[in-house]
């Protein structure tokens, strides 16, 4: 049999308000009598009704993460298995469920969202990614939900926002290459329409350019966040006629297919091509050979998110004083890939 609220309040000897206000950790409530009602609660077994309590406080105490792509893509990618760790870490300590939905294209993205809510299931979202022109954050802005980006946005610059300065980490990326001496350097990117993309390309650009280096577009290819588009790209690039000796890619996975796709044509890493990427994953320094990689505390970013979330969440009209995008410091992790000089080709 259920045990209910009524059930609760009998045997502690208090009204079934005071049983409901010490769930909801009402400050009027002693602490003698909060902690004696939670130890009945404890013996008799009983769970709160959410639902219940949700139209009441009209919180449900839940957010949701939009996943920019279909789930079982993403998940291939440590890089969001590590974000989401961050983010449900502190929602769980926050004492916050995390639904998490996805969409194959901004449309699904832009229903699931939508659907979440509109119909009160969460109380907010965080996005991922951020794309040029954005309906998913169009939504939330002008519906006025708490949400918080992963990434930042072109058109909206006062949504709350956790990142990284990926412009200034591909310029150091690219210049540590330099420094060995390459000057015939490549970039694979990822999908145009992605801000995180075009940011690094242009810490790419600014890095070539500052140091008086030629950029062909040639050594320019866009892909996509999988080691698909690194494979590919190395077919391409180790044919041409004056070929990058580097290579600065865009994501962790990325350089994977690099090195698969390098070793298939019988080049080796980093005398052949040197190669730095992002994300310093765990799986950056068990490669063959280890990955230098940029290291932009992923972790640290869904932390922040959430309990920038969950801030907004509890106090909606407290913003006055507080910044609305929070940068992640990142730092270059040299490894093996990229520690061979120029000079000695």
């Amino acid at each position: 049999m259920t045990v209910t609220i009524k059930d609760v309040a009998k045997k502690a000897g208090v009204s079934p308000s005071t049983v409901s206000r010490v769930l909801s950790n009402h400050p009027r409530i002693s602490l003698e009598t909060s902690r004696k009602v939670k130890i009945i609660m404890e013996e008799m077994g009983y769970t709160p009704n959410m639902m219940a309590k949700s139209l009441v406080s009209k919180t449900t105490n839940s957010i949701c993460i939009i996943l920019p792509k279909p789930a079982e893509e993403l998940f291939s990618n440590l890089f969001f298995m590590e974000l989401i760790r961050g983010i449900v870490t502190q929602a769980s300590r926050s004492g916050y469920d995390v639904l998490i939905s996805s969409g194959a294209n901004e449309k699904e993205e832009l229903e699931a969202v939508s659907r979440l809510l509109k119909g009160r299931r969460v109380d907010g979202a965080i996005l991922l990614y951020s794309r040029k022109d954005d309906a998913v954050i169009e939504f939330l802005e002008t519906g006025g939900y708490p949400f918080v980006l992963i990434g930042r946005s072109d058109r909206y610059e006062n949504i709350l926002s956790v990142d990284n300065d990926n412009v200034m980490a591909a310029y150091d990326a690219t210049n540590h290459l330099i420094t060995m001496g390459h000057e015939r350097i490549g970039f694979v990117s990822g999908p145009s329409e992605l801000i995180v993309s075009r940011d690094r390309l242009e810490g790419y650009r600014k890095a070539m350019e500052s140091n008086g280096l030629e950029m062909r577009p040639e050594w320019i290819v866009e892909g996509e966040f999988l080691q698909d588009s690194g494979y590919r790209a190395m077919s391409f690039f180790m044919n041409l006629p004056n070929r990058p000796t580097a290579l600065v890619a865009v994501d962790d996975m990325v350089s994977f297919g690099v090195l698969r796709g390098l070793t298939e044509l019988k080049y080796k890493v980093p005398e052949d091509l040197a190669i730095v990427s992002f994300n310093n994953i765990p799986l950056s320094q068990l490669s063959s050979p280890p990955i230098s990689s940029i290291d932009i505390g992923i972790y640290h970013l869904g932390y922040t998110a959430s309990q920038v979330l969950i801030q907004s969440i509890k106090n909606p009209n407290n913003h006055d004083g507080y910044t609305n995008r929070f940068v992640i410091p990142h730092r270059l992790i040299i490894r093996e890939s990229s520690m061979y000089s120029a000079s000695k080709k």
